[in-house]
């Protein structure tokens, strides 16, 4: 049995459905000791090891006093998200996503810190191919989400000297509410859960855990976005 989070305390936020849901369910499998489901709307799971936290993610002062009031940490989960079809001439809908998904997951990293620094722990963000190149019908989702991944390099940099291992993941289209009407071939996000855990096991920081994301993988590491991120860390001050 894989125990990869044995007598750990793991932060998930969106747990309730999709993807988030998925990541719930593979990290009980795992042996997590405690799970924080920190999520929007109010759910019920059966196992006792979760423990349900509600908190608007708009709202990020009052996210951040709920994680920061979580004493130990052992890894957290960046996942919540909003995706709304638009053309990025709204500057409203890309203010709701930068919300969502860059304020929020801001938040969450930063009142998480102290307790991963302490426990040399792990945060995980949960991107999107399409921080890599805009998806035309979810144009601000796309430019959150790339906002997203430069705040998540630059908190791996910042973070690495003190033990915290950050890790950035790129999923393709999954089978969740989010992507129902995109007329695309989509994972389950069950298969895409197991695979971002299995890519944290094996230390990998950049995840792409899809067969549409897996293009991207092969020579990654030896990018110029890549080489450009390592040597921009050189000048990190430990």
């Amino acid at each position: 049995m894989n125990q990869q989070f044995a007598q750990q305390s793991v932060l998930i936020t969106g747990a309730n459905r999709g993807l988030g849901a998925a990541l719930l369910t593979e990290v009980l499998a795992r042996g997590a000791d405690r799970v924080y489901a920190l999520t929007r709307t109010p759910f019920e799971h059966p196992d006792p090891r979760v423990v349900h936290l509600v908190e608007s993610f708009a709202e990020t002062d009052k996210l951040a006093r709920v994680v920061a009031g979580i004493e130990e940490l052992d890894v957290v989960i960046n996942n919540a998200g909003v995706a709304i079809t638009d053309d990025a001439t709204d500057a409203a809908i890309i203010r709701e996503h930068l919300e969502v998904n860059l304020f929020a997951p801001h938040a969450v990293a930063v009142a998480a810190v102290a307790a991963l620094k302490a426990s040399k722990g792990t945060l995980i963000n949960v991107l999107s191919i399409a921080a890599l190149a805009p998806a035309p019908i979810i144009t601000s989702y796309s430019i959150s989400k790339a906002a997203a991944f430069s705040f998540t390099q630059a908190l791996r940099n910042q973070l690495a000297p003190h033990g915290v291992r950050v890790h950035a993941v790129f999923p393709g289209p999954i089978d969740t509410d989010m992507s129902r009407d995109l007329d695309t071939p989509k994972s389950a996000p069950e298969d895409v859960a197991t695979a971002i855990l299995d890519g944290v096991a094996a230390g990998t920081l950049d995840i792409f855990p899809d067969p549409m994301s897996a293009t991207f993988a092969a020579g990654w590491d030896e990018s110029p976005t890549k080489v450009f991120e390592r040597a921009q860390a050189e000048f990190v001050a430990v």
